[in-house]
């Protein structure tokens, strides 16, 4: 594909929705090349069934709707890739926030308006809040409030009916005059977009601040099954739900010099590697990672763990998941965590021990309970623990989601499979996670790890797994795994989830974590 041919596809995705993920972006542009899209004449040929492995159904009427508007404009229905840069100019002629843009465009070009002139009140600020803007410090909790409360007033004035995006374009530029203050940002990592937060501040207030003129009782929007993802065949459906977080999550063509035929010669290399006691594990990094494409594809298929298991010994060893995470999701896994519990690990246990105790009485009596496990014992492995197991408490989720216990001697044949979760899990041996010095994995209900030293590094591999076996978040660990994966793991994608489909609704960053996040960064500490 030419940089014309790109550059042509591209901008037709982004005029329509400019919002749409990058990965996302990327998913479409090669499906469109595979569907042989070549000119604008093209685009009138394409089905919605066409773009639903790339595209929720709203999101692919809308993009057709606008594409084959297109086609009936005189300069764009002779145009082709290779002809001329017409197709561009033609195509921003037309673009949603164009003046002449069609009647359907037209109707929201006043919403558009009022935001993209939108002057933030800064001069209506308390004089406190300003400064501590101006000196690049975190405003008080009461003055961040104090903060919204006056921007949504200012909002409501230019508009009564403001949506979530004309939020985040607001949020938007107060985190870019003062990122410093307002950013969503911990011991320097910045968590998503870095404006979630506020986004979520300014939604609330707006819908406090209508509640009054709100009846009270709505009728409910009726809901049909076109309305949702579950007209979107199973196989198709994957490519939408499990590539979050994934930057080559299903790999078009093969290594370069490679072959099917050398693809299964060095999985058979692995395979004999993986009963050898002391294999080379530089060789085992690099075949994990030239066979990656064979991997994905198996997984992407439906492949079931067991058989994974066996055709792929190393890819549930620590090196082989290591590998496979990084070219996932570009990510090291080990690395990229022990990092960050070195830089926020201190903070969250200080916040969750001094704070978090005076506000709920269930969460003290777990943190009573978990010091009493832990005893005298010290050190990062020990940190990890204690924070793991007080997010659960803190999240009031279920700690035997992600944990089972068996006696300390226990073996991988004795574990009783049919009472542990299908999702992956860190089977324990021995009465807690504090006294236990070995740990085993289980994924589908298969152990497929039956001895992992390292609490870190048990913790590591069950995370992994989700990302690696296409596995969706439970609804019992939905803000947990969240937070670790924003925090500790860095993945931070702006849209979409990661937690399984249930009949609640979900949000593109889960609030609960939202809130934990900003009061984190809000948390003036020191060592205890």
């Amino acid at each position: 594909m030419t940089d014309l041919e790109q550059t042509f596809l591209r901008t037709a995705i982004t005029e329509v929705l400019p919002d749409l993920p990058e990965m996302t972006k990327d998913i479409l542009e090669e499906t469109l090349q595979s569907l042989g899209v070549e000119t604008y004449d093209d685009f009138q040929f394409i089905e919605e069934t066409d773009l639903l492995s790339a595209l929720r159904p709203i999101q692919a009427r809308k993009v057709l709707a606008a594409w084959k508007l297109r086609c009936q404009t005189p300069e764009t229905s002779s145009s082709s890739v290779g002809a001329s840069p017409g197709p561009l100019a033609s195509l921003q002629s037309v673009s949603p926030r164009s003046s002449s843009s069609t009647s359907s465009n037209s109707c929201q070009s006043p919403d558009i308006d009022w935001v993209d002139t939108f002057m933030i009140p800064w001069d209506k600020f308390p004089e406190e809040l300003m400064q501590s803007l101006e000196r690049g410090k975190r405003p008080l909790p009461r003055m961040r409030r104090e903060m919204v409360r006056i921007v949504v007033c200012e909002m409501m004035r230019k508009n009564s009916c403001i949506s979530k995006r004309n939020s985040i374009e607001v949020a938007k530029k107060m985190v870019a005059k003062y990122p410093k203050s307002l950013q969503d940002i911990i011991e320097g990592d910045v968590i998503g977009p870095g404006y979630h937060s506020l986004v979520k501040q300014l939604q609330n207030r707006i819908e406090n601040a209508k509640r009054s003129t709100t009846p009270k009782i709505r009728k409910r929007k009726h809901r049909t099954d076109e309305s949702d993802t579950d007209e979107i065949p199973p196989e198709q459906r994957a490519a939408i739900q499990d590539t979050y977080g994934c930057i080559k999550w299903d790999l078009k063509f093969l290594p370069l010099g490679e072959t099917p035929e050398s693809q299964q010669e060095k999985k058979e290399k692995l395979k004999m590697m993986a009963q050898q006691t002391n294999a080379n594990s530089e060789e085992v990094k690099l075949l994990m990672k030239l066979t990656f494409y064979t991997q994905r594809k198996q997984v992407n298929q439906g492949k079931n763990i067991k058989y994974l298991l066996e055709e792929w010994p190393f890819w549930f060893d620590e090196l082989g998941m290591e590998v496979h995470f990084k070219e996932l999701t570009g990510i090291g896994l080990k690395e990229t965590f022990t990092r960050n519990v070195d830089l926020k690990g201190k903070r969250l246990l200080n916040y969750l021990n001094t704070v978090c105790v005076n506000k709920n009485k269930k969460f003290l009596q777990a943190l009573t309970k978990f010091k009493v496990m832990r005893g005298e014992l010290s050190g990062c492995s020990e940190d990890v623990k204690e924070m793991v197991l007080l997010l659960l408490s803190y999240f009031d989720e279920k700690e035997d989601a992600m944990f089972c216990y068996v006696e300390d001697t226990c073996l991988a044949g004795e574990v009783q499979i049919d009472q542990v979760h299908l999702t992956p899990i860190i089977v324990v041996c021995g009465r807690s996670c504090y006294s236990s010095s070995r740990f085993m994995l289980s994924v589908d209900r298969s152990i497929v790890q039956d001895n992992i030293p390292s609490f870190v590094s048990a913790l590591c591999m069950m995370f992994g797994s989700y990302y690696c076996f296409n596995i969706h978040y439970p609804s019992e660990l939905a803000s947990t795994l969240e937070f670790l994966q924003r925090c500790f793991f860095s993945i931070n994608p702006d849209k979409g989830t990661k937690v399984e489909k249930t009949n609640t609704s979900r949000l593109h960053v889960n609030p609960r974590v939202l809130t934990l996040i900003q009061d984190l960064s809000d948390h003036e500490w020191r060592d205890v």
